[in-house]
Formats: structure tokens, C-alpha cells, sequence
């Protein structure tokens, strides 16, 4: 039995009611249920978790205490189970020093890549360098005509300052006699006193030889000698070739043997003819050399700059390493600096109303920024009145970056006389930047670093790396600039590469290039083909993080594991669904069984075993309503699920669409990321819809240049805008009010009743009932955040953690206060027989029904309740809240203040992790904020909430650098006939039905 099915016996893990289940392995088994009915506490918190920890536990105790323990689940048994991987939404990383090159391990085969076949340029000259073997240098000269006389010399100082005296004296002891001085040769006995205030070039004579066979083993030893003195550099200058011959012979083409053996006369090398040599390579631009010297390099040098490279390994190419990372921005490729647009937000504003706002509200408020503004109207002819945007462009220029040195009479008065004092102006910004520098106060530091934004770094242009890495290329390009491509263009370059390489360069490359093809291939098939590779992990969705490590774990090959992952279809356009369903049939082919926590038609349809929990959410759900194939779900007559996959059940189709209130929000040339110059109309008073493939620039028009340009004008935000022209018809609404996904809180101590501010109603409550006035309390006695009615055994937590070493951590209830988080003497002060303690243990509907009597309470605990967070309990720990929950808490928390109808709400696929029955309910709350005047615009890609939407406006037509334009634009009935929509396309069906 255990070899075919995964058995669970009495699942009784948070909500689950103590069911058993048996699950096929290697099959696609799709969680699908009421959001809060328990699918993740059965997937993630019971089969996940005991799979995890069994394999952990298999490890030694040395290793298991470096790994972190999963607690054991409440179940009895657990039989068929593999080592388990779980995908989530929350796992990747924000460091901005992660990529989706390194999280996929391709930046890595990337790093071998060039270190073993990359040609480095020099820099100088545009023109391969490369180092030399003693051999390959003493084969070199030994191509000489024989008989050709030359000195080979040590460059031991090459333009540096200094008087070198101490130097010559240890060369003249180690047995070396003469020396070339700034081109003079001379005994070093005699060598002049040099001025250390010059820069100078000293190379020392390591031999003189003349070129015939025989002299190769001395030749060895004398280069071996001139590259230890000279850091691996050594010079032969021909003695007796004239600049004719030597250039024919570095260029390659012309024959000297008969032309040197005419030259009587020897070209004497410390007076060199006044000719621009030519360096080894023909063509080399800028070069200057002696006209007959041969440069030889143990290193990757050039021998025109003196570029080098010490060595050509994996780590040059590294940004998190101090080998390759760029010393200026350590490798991020940005750096903070503070940015005109937040020094002045407001471009209506006067210098004397206060538009450069750091100097306006410097606190306390200094007369002398006043007086220097001043000084400056009275030097370059302008008013203080004036607003900002009417200043010529010089002026704006001399205010923020300073006079460049030029003196500036400053006229100042100390209340009984004037006085001018003559001084070059910093500018506003380098005030700021001196301030930040020679400030000790973290407070200082954190209010000047408001006014800054993050910016590519100048040094590196935000490649990240040491120009020595840039240096090196593989078919001409350096990593950097690969790493700037898109998924898909990357797969068309590197599966060109291999014809531009040379057989031995391809016999290196062969399976390096076949752990990238693949992996670019897999992000491909997950319709990821859109993202570049050195896209920052802390700007992707959950939906895309969770599809590069799913693409990462297809790579990795292994059967046998189960996989367990949470709605990877989050994000995700219906044409795109496809190609991930097929990725997932992949991952069970290969041997694997795979769990998907999902509420996606398609991937339930696709599904070879579905589980729909319910029939409720939270304490109404646990239990297993169907379960079963596609076929068993349909008849099931208490399947939520089933009766909207039937058609039993829908979400219906508007007879009207809102025409709005005759005004609207117009975007004008929007050019943030991949935005193609769109100009975007939002009709206020309607549901608008957002929509298009996924990485076609939805997000960058809606939030990047719509929220941040309304957040700024209506709400004073300092955030700034993506590139755009302007936007009018804000002044119809009072304010912006933007609910996405991240969590509402970090900490166990949050929670909905928290965010919401209901519990400190909650709390005022119990501060005033009879028996707190009587023994003193105030209402900060009912919190579990500071001293005095908290229980301090466990500080307010309820929980004590007790660290095992190389056990999983374990997490007792507080014997004290038996996990109530509160003191005895608290919890005795009690409204309607229960403590406070007792109310967060509540669940929402619960508390609703409880606090009727109290509208303030009431009314939160009500607007949770209507979308659909009745299940939760009103104290639940805001970290264990799924995305959804927590984006549905805020808009709560959005909906419960008192509505003036002018607002304009943006959200961002709010239908995560939501059943069709809570989409259904969302959808009703959502229409009752439209036909209250207010305007909700909505980044969606769930259908049943485009077809219900007022307006539509479809992005497109593919993903990156091949969307940013609006396809399509109306109502979804106007979107649904243009052939260019792939929205339309799959909405047609839905609005014919």
C-alpha cells in the first residue's frame, strides 16, 4: 500500500477535523477548497512537514543541528512518503544582491563560462590581450632573424613618483649594472638624482643577447629573472633594427631578414627614432611604445594602458565576492543619492512657500537657508515667489548642484549691520550630501534619507562588476550585457553561441552550455520568457519566485520526492496556464508524486486527483467534502467546487456596464520599464480592469506611474513616479489608497485585530468597564506588547521556546498564564463572562455577534466578516495569514473608514489564493465601493472578475521588451472581439455563456 498511495491517518492539525485520506502517488493531486477550509494545514502544515522532517531526521545530529527542524504535525500516522520540497510564494530571497540568473544557478555556469573561454580586451586599445608562458616568450624572440641583437629589460617602475635611490642600490647588489632612466640608458652607478616630484620610468638590463640557436635555456633564466623584478612584464628592444622593420614584423606581413642585413648602423635604442611605434597587433589605436620594443606579459596586460588582469577565474565575474564586485557600489550596480524630485515634490510651489522641502523643514527651521536663497535671487536675477517650474532651467541647475567654484557674494544680517562674504555655493543637493557624510545621528540619517532614491551606479554604469571582468567576452560580449537579456533572447544567444566559438573552445562550453540551455529552456516553458536574467528577486511577484524554483527543481531531475507547492498559477495570463500545467505533468513524469495547493479551473480539470476540503472556512471547514477525479467532484453534492466547475454555480455577467461619473484619470506617455510611450484613460466611478500576459507592463502602468503620480499629488508621498509626461483629472478625487499582498505585520505580535485598530477600541473597552475603574486600569494594561497586564513569564507571547540543539525547536505553552498571554489579574476583569484573552481567541464572526451592542468594534469585525475573514480568529498571528487573507485584511481595514465617495482604490490581484465562492464575495464588495461614487482599479487575471468589470484595459501583446502597448481598450464585450487580445480570447466563451 505505501508504495502506490500516501495514507494520512487522523489529520487534526489546526482546523482539520481528524480526517483520514489515502493519496496516489506519482500522481498531479490538486488541494483545492474554501480559502481557510485547510488546504495549506494539510499539504504544507501535515504531509509536507512529517515528509521534511522524517528525511532530516535520517541525517547525522551534527548535521541536524545546522538545518532547521520542522515540528512534528498533529496526525497519527503518516504511511508512502517521500522526502518532500515545498514551493512557496514567501521563499525568495529580497536581497538585492540576488537575481534570477543566481537563484536559477545559471549566472553561475555563466561565471565558468567566461572564465574558461572568455578573451579579455584591453580596455585602451579594443583589442584582444593574453598572457605568455617563458616558453612561448623565448619561442617568441627566437623567430627572430639569428644574429639580431636586442636588451632585455625589466620594467620596474613604470610612471610612478618617487627618488628611487634605495631601489638602485639593492639592484646594483643583486649583480645588475646598468639601467634605462626615462629612456636614457645609463651605468646605475651613475644613474642622476631623480625628482620624486616627477613621475618617471626606470627598466633594468637583465641581459643583452644576440639571437642564435643555443641561447634558449639562458634566455629562460634571464626572462625568468626580468618578469619576477618587473611583477611579470619584461621589454626586448631590438638594438639594430630600424622602425621600418620592426613595424613589419609586429605587423605580421612584411619579411626583414634581407631588409636588416643592409642596416650597418645600429639604431641606437636609448634614442629612439621620433616615430609612433606599433605594439604587437597591427592597428592597435593609441599605441606608443618605442618604436622596436617587443612587450612580453606573464599576466593578462596590455602592454599600451598597463591594463591587467592577475588571473581568469569563476570569482572575477562574481558581484558578491571583492575579487569582481565594482569597489563603488560593492557590487549592487546602484547607490543611494539623493534625487531632485524628492528635494522638490511639489513643482507649483515657490522657493519662499517652501518647494525645496529638506531645507523648509530642517528642524528647528534655519533663517540662514532663507538668506543664502536670497543672496542667490539677488546674484542671478529671479524671484523667490516664483513658483519652481517657471525658474529657468540655470537657475533650478545653480539651486540644487551649486556654482561649480564661481564666488557668489551671500549677503547676510545680523540684526544690526549687513555683511557679504564671497563663497562658491554648494547647491542644495551637496549640502544634503555633506550633511549625510559628516553626521553622527542615526536620526539625521534617517530623515536626509528620505529625499533619497536608489541609482545606477556611475563608475559601473550598474554592471556590478571591476572593469577587468567587463573586459573579458565570449563572442564579443561581456557577462554583464548578457545577463541584461530576456529570458528568451538568451536562449536564442546561447543557442547561437556555440557556432561562434573555436573547436577547442566548444569542446570546454559543451556542458557548461548544456546546464544553461536547459534551464533557460525550463523558465521558458513556465512563461517566465519575459523577465530579464538580472532582475532583482525582491521585484517579482509570488507567482513568478515560486515558477523559477519550480524551474530550478524540474533541472535538478530527481524522482521520487514529493512536491508540494501553494497556487503557482498565481500571476499567471490563462494563455500561459498551459505551458505551466505541462510543467507540472513534467515533474510527476519524472517520477514524482506532486501536490498543488490551487483554486485555478484549469489546473483542477488537469488535475489526476482532486481534494476539495470544506464545506466552510476555518472552524467550519477540516473536513473532506469530495475528493476523488474531475468526474467524481461533478456529481459531489456538497462540492462547493464542483457546483461551479459544473456551471450550477457562477459568477454572473453585469446586465449594464457603469458608464462613471464623466470624468477620468488620464496617464499620459507612460515609459516606466518596458512601457511603450502609453497614454491609459481610467473612467472614474467604474470597476476597471487591468489586464494582459503576464510581464506586459500591468504593474508598471498601474502602480509604478499611476498609484506613485497619485500618491504624490493626493496623499504628499514621497515615492516617485515611473517616467511619464503627466496625469490629469486627479483633482477629482480626495485621495489614493493602494492594497496589495505583503504581510500586515512580521512579527507574531500583529494581527487583524491589530492592523485594523480594532483592538485598541478593543482594549478602551475593557479599560472602561466598572471592574477596571475599580482596581485602576488603564487600557494599557490590556496589552500583551508592554509590561503590566502582559504575563511576563513568556512577555505577552503565550508560547515559551526552548532550544534543542539538534532537535526541532519546541514551542511549550506558558505554564504561567496557560498560553492566555495575559496575567491572572487581568484576565479576571471580564464583558459578558469572557476576558480579554478570550475575545482574540474568537473567531471574527464570533466577535462580530459578541460586540454588537459596541459599533465602533462591530463595524470592523463586520467589514472582515464581509470579506469573507469570518473564519479567522480575531488574535491569529498575522505571520501565518496567507497573501490573500492579508491583502483582504487591508482592504477591511480600507472599507471600515468612513467612505466619501472620491476615493480611488488600486488593487493588485486580489482574487489570490480565493475560491470561486470568495471570489463571488470579494466581487460584491468590491461593485458596493463602485456604486458609491468611488473608482477601483484592479490588476486581475482571473476571469470571473474581468467579464463583471465596467472597464478593460488590455496590455500587450506578448510579455518584456515585446508588450507595453495597449492592445485593447472598453468593456469586455468590446475587448472580447479584438483579435490582437489574448484576454478577449478567452473571455469571449465566458460572456457567451
Amino acid at each position: 500500500m505505501s508504495l502506490s498511495k500516501i495514507v494520512v491517518r487522523g489529520a487534526r492539525e489546526h482546523n482539520l477535523k481528524g480526517f483520514d485520506v489515502e493519496l496516489p502517488r506519482d500522481a498531479l493531486i490538486v488541494v483545492t477548497g474554501l480559502s481557510g477550509s485547510g488546504k495549506s494545514s494539510l499539504a504544507f502544515d501535515t504531509i509536507y512537514a512529517e515528509g521534511q522532517r522524517r528525511y532530516v531526521e535520517s541525517l547525522s545530529a551534527y548535521a541536524r543541528q545546522f538545518l532547521e527542524m520542522m515540528q512534528k504535525p498533529d496526525v497519527e500516522h503518516i504511511d508512502g512518503l517521500s522526502p518532500a520540497i515545498s514551493i512557496e510564494q514567501k521563499t525568495t530571497s529580497r536581497n538585492p544582491r540576488s537575481t534570477v540568473a543566481t537563484v536559477t544557478e545559471i549566472y553561475d555556469y555563466m561565471r565558468l563560462l567566461w572564465a574558461r573561454t572568455g578573451v579579455p580586451y584591453s580596455p585602451a586599445t579594443g583589442l584582444p590581450i593574453s598572457a605568455q608562458t617563458v616558453s612561448q616568450m623565448v619561442d617568441r624572440v627566437m623567430t627572430l632573424p639569428e644574429g639580431t641583437r636586442a636588451y632585455l629589460l625589466a620594467p620596474v617602475v613604470r610612471q610612478r613618483k618617487g627618488e628611487y635611490r634605495k631601489e638602485l642600490a639593492e639592484w646594483q647588489k643583486a649583480g645588475y649594472t646598468r639601467v634605462r632612466i626615462n629612456g636614457e640608458m645609463v651605468a646605475i652607478e651613475d644613474a642622476p638624482a631623480l625628482d620624486k616630484k616627477f613621475k618617471h620610468d626606470i627598466e633594468v638590463v637583465v641581459d643583452r643577447i644576440a639571437v642564435r640557436e643555443g641561447i634558449e635555456t639562458r634566455l629562460a633564466d634571464s626572462f625568468e629573472q626580468a618578469l619576477k623584478l618587473a611583477d611579470g612584464l619584461a621589454y626586448v628592444d631590438l638594438a639594430d633594427w630600424t622602425v621600418a622593420e620592426v613595424q613589419g614584423e609586429r605587423g605580421g606581413g612584411a619579411s626583414t631578414g634581407s631588409a636588416r642585413a643592409d642596416v650597418a648602423a645600429e639604431t641606437n635604442p636609448a634614442q629612439p627614432e621620433p616615430v609612433e611605434g606599433r605594439a604587437l597587433t597591427a592597428g592597435m589605436k593609441g599605441a606608443s611604445l618605442p618604436p622596436n620594443r617587443i612587450v612580453f606579459s606573464e599576466k593578462f596586460a596590455c602592454p599600451v594602458s598597463g591594463f591587467t588582469i592577475e588571473s581568469i577565474e569563476p570569482r572575477l565575474f562574481s558581484f558578491n565576492a571583492p575579487q569582481g564586485a565594482c569597489p563603488a557600489c560593492d557590487g549592487l550596480g546602484e547607490k543611494l543619492l539623493f534625487d531632485p524630485q524628492l528635494v522638490v515634490p511639489n513643482e507649483h510651489l515657490s522657493l519662499k512657500q517652501g518647494a525645496i522641502v529638506p531645507w523648509a523643514k530642517s528642524n528647528p527651521p534655519s533663517p540662514y537657508y532663507m538668506q543664502v536663497l536670497a543672496s542667490l535671487a539677488k546674484e542671478f536675477g529671479f524671484a523667490l515667489d516664483t513658483p519652481w517650474d517657471a525658474l529657468p532651467v540655470e537657475v533650478k541647475i545653480v539651486i540644487l548642484h551649486g556654482t561649480a567654484g564661481r564666488a557668489v557674494p551671500l549677503t547676510f544680517k545680523d540684526g544690526r549691520k549687513e555683511y557679504t562674504v564671497k563663497k562658491a555655493f554648494e547647491g542644495v543637493i551637496g549640502n544634503l550630501n555633506r550633511r549625510m557624510l559628516q553626521t553622527e545621528s542615526a536620526w539625521t540619517r534617517e530623515e536626509l534619507g528620505k529625499y533619497q532614491t536608489a541609482q545606477p551606479c556611475e563608475t559601473c554604469e550598474g554592471k556590478r562588476l571591476k572593469p577587468e571582468a567587463l573586459s573579458v567576452k565570449v563572442a564579443g560580449r561581456d557577462i554583464s550585457s548578457v545577463t541584461h537579456l530576456s529570458v528568451s533572447d538568451a536562449v536564442a544567444w546561447f543557442g547561437a553561441l556555440n557556432d561562434q566559438l573555436t573547436s577547442q573552445q566548444q569542446q570546454i562550453a559543451k556542458a557548461i552550455l548544456k546546464e544553461i540551455n536547459e534551464r533557460l529552456g525550463f523558465l521558458n516553458n513556465v512563461g517566465l520568457d519575459y523577465l530579464n536574467l538580472d532582475r532583482t528577486s525582491g521585484t517579482l511577484s509570488g507567482g513568478e519566485s515560486q515558477r523559477i524554483r519550480l524551474a530550478s527543481q524540474i533541472g535538478s531531475g530527481l524522482s521520487g520526492v514529493l512536491y508540494v507547492l501553494d497556487e503557482p498559477s498565481i500571476g499567471l495570463h490563462q494563455r500561459d496556464n498551459d505551458r505551466l500545467l505541462e510543467t507540472l505533468k513534467r515533474l510527476r513524469d519524472l517520477g514524482n508524486t506532486v501536490i498543488v495547493v490551487e483554486h485555478d479551473e484549469d489546473a483542477i480539470r488537469h488535475a489526476d486527483h482532486i481534494l476539495d476540503l470544506g464545506p466552510g472556512a476555518g472552524v467550519h471547514g477540516g473536513h473532506i467534502v469530495a475528493q476523488g477525479t474531475l468526474k467524481d467532484i461533478l456529481k459531489a453534492k456538497d462540492s462547493l467546487t464542483g457546483q461551479y466547475l459544473s456551471g450550477k454555480r457562477r459568477i454572473e455577467v453585469p446586465t449594464t456596464r457603469r458608464k462613471g461619473n464623466g470624468h477620468k484619470v488620464v496617464v499620459q506617455n507612460a515609459r516606466a520599464n518596458n512601457l511603450r510611450g502609453v497614454t491609459a484613460e481610467f473612467p472614474l466611478g467604474t470597476f476597471c480592469c487591468v489586464t494582459g500576459l503576464s510581464g506586459s507592463g500591468k504593474s508598471s502602468l498601474t502602480l509604478d506611474t499611476l498609484h506613485a503620480g497619485a500618491a504624490r499629488a493626493l496623499n504628499g508621498a514621497r515615492v516617485i513616479a515611473g517616467a511619464h509626461d503627466k496625469i490629469t483629472g486627479l483633482e477629482m478625487c480626495d485621495k489614493v489608497i493602494e492594497i496589495d499582498q505583503s504581510p500586515i505585520g512580521r512579527t507574531p505580535r500583529s494581527n487583524p485585530a491589530t492592523y485594523t485598530g480594532a483592538f485598541t477600541q478593543i482594549r478602551d473597552w475593557f479599560a472602561g468597564l466598572p471592574e477596571s475603574g475599580a482596581r485602576g486600569y488603564k487600557a494599557g494594561r490590556f496589552s500583551f506588547n508592554v509590561k503590566g497586564g502582559r504575563c511576563e513569564k513568556c512577555q505577552g507571547d503565550g508560547l515559551i521556546k526552548i532550544e534543542m540543539h539538534f532537535l526541532p525547536d519546541v514551542y511549550v505553552t506558558c505554564e504561567e498564564c496557560n498560553g492566555k498571554r495575559y496575567n491572572r489579574e487581568t484576565l479576571e476583569v471580564k464583558f459578558k463572562g469572557h476576558s480579554i484573552a478570550d475575545v482574540l481567541d474568537m473567531t471574527i464572526e464570533d466577535a462580530e455577534e459578541f460586540f454588537k451592542a459596541v459599533p465602533p468594534i462591530r463595524d470592523k469585525m463586520h467589514m472582515l466578516n464581509e470579506v469573507g475573514l469570518g473564519y479567522v480568529k480575531v488574535g491569529q498571528q498575522a505571520t501565518t495569514l496567507s497573501g490573500g487573507e492579508a491583502q483582504r485584511v487591508k482592504l477591511a481595514k480600507e472599507l471600515s473608514r468612513r467612505a466619501t465617495g472620491q476615493t480611488l482604490y488600486i488593487l493588485d490581484e486580489p482574487t489570490t489564493g480565493l475560491h470561486f465562492e470568495d471570489v463571488r464575495k470579494l466581487l460584491e464588495v468590491l461593485h458596493r465601493l463602485v456604486d458609491g461614487g468611488n473608482s477601483v482599479v484592479v490588476i486581475e487575471h482571473n476571469l470571473d472578475v474581468i467579464k463583471t468589470a465596467d472597464w478593460v484595459i488590455d496590455l500587450g501583446p506578448e510579455g518584456g521588451v515585446r508588450g507595453g502597448e495597449i492592445v485593447a481598450v472598453g468593456t469586455p464585450e468590446d475587448v472580447a472581439k479584438n483579435p490582437r487580445s489574448y484576454t478577449g480570447q478567452y473571455l469571449a466563451p465566458l460572456l457567451e455563456r
